[in-house]
């Protein structure tokens, strides 16, 4: 059985910078020598709201990136859609505000331990990890190329700093507001024939994933996906965040996402169970 990630810690922790990039929020924490358990993958878990507030349940969120800065020290960088009541109050905090936070949790990326080809795939701000892992897989020599997609061009995240992280990088726009009409997945299947993609990372709505999985069903290719599922707890406890995964044996047992994700082989999530009641065989 999973547990919770054995690096997490507790602190509180300092915002010391809170900007708008486009439609999201890209906030940027204090957390100190923490940065040096984070990897591309694991989220964070933030208490909202204050101490008088009613959301007695943390937010999580999928950590961006973390960095060693010369004026604050480890920071670890947060992209936010300002949507649900959690995500708006931690949107409004200034720069000097002290949050109490959980970090780092859940599982993160494999990183190949030798130079291949990789594809990455994010839908809306979901994308904004990738960009953390693009550095990291191009620090071990692999070749990086990425697809960016959302509905229409405000809802991609930073399309000019994914062209700095990657080496070839493709938009698409439901809408064609952006780059080319149609969906991120569209060209899946033929880049990865094209590059002789090894392995996909990807990032952003269930229905992306599970479109990248069946895409990638019949082929040579690993897919890692970080699965948005809704986390109450974060660390395990509660269940509500579970999804049904095949095991080698062909049983289904029910996963999860805070402890056993959010980073999962898609090959082995039962997208078509997924939010239903599957008889768990183990």
């Amino acid at each position: 059985m999973s547990t919770i990630n054995r690096n997490a810690a507790q602190l509180r922790a300092t915002i010391v910078g809170n900007k708008l990039v486009g439609q999201y929020h890209q906030i940027l924490i204090s957390v100190g020598d923490l940065v040096d358990k984070c990897k591309p993958g694991n989220f964070v878990a933030i208490s909202v709201g204050g101490d008088s507030s009613k959301m007695i349940l943390r937010r999580a969120f999928a950590i961006s990136r973390v960095a060693q800065s010369t004026s604050f020290g480890g920071t670890m960088e947060l992209i936010v859609a300002p949507h649900g009541q959690g995500s708006k109050w931690l949107c409004a905090q200034p720069e000097g505000a002290v949050i109490d936070l959980v970090a780092p949790l859940g599982s993160a990326f494999g990183i190949p331990t030798e130079p291949v080809q990789v594809l990455l795939v994010g839908g809306g701000y979901g994308s904004a990890p990738l960009f953390g892992l693009a550095e990291v897989l191009k620090s071990r020599g692999c070749k990086v190329d990425m697809l960016l997609g959302a509905s229409t061009a405000g809802k991609i995240y930073a399309p000019m700093e994914g062209k700095r992280s990657v080496n070839s990088l493709r938009i698409y726009t439901e809408d064609g507001s952006m780059g080319i009409a149609g969906k991120v997945t569209d060209p899946i299947s033929q880049l990865i024939s094209d590059l002789d993609v090894a392995v996909i990372y990807s990032c952003g709505p269930m229905g992306m994933l599970a479109a990248i999985s069946a895409i990638t069903a019949d082929k040579d290719v690993v897919h890692q996906c970080a699965v948005e599922e809704s986390m109450a707890c974060g660390i395990g406890i509660c269940m509500t965040c579970v999804l049904p995964v095949r095991n080698e044996d062909n049983s289904i047992s029910m996963l999860r996402s805070c402890i056993d994700g959010p980073v999962m082989d898609g090959s082995n999530v039962l997208w078509d169970l997924v939010g239903k009641n599957p008889t768990v065989t183990q």
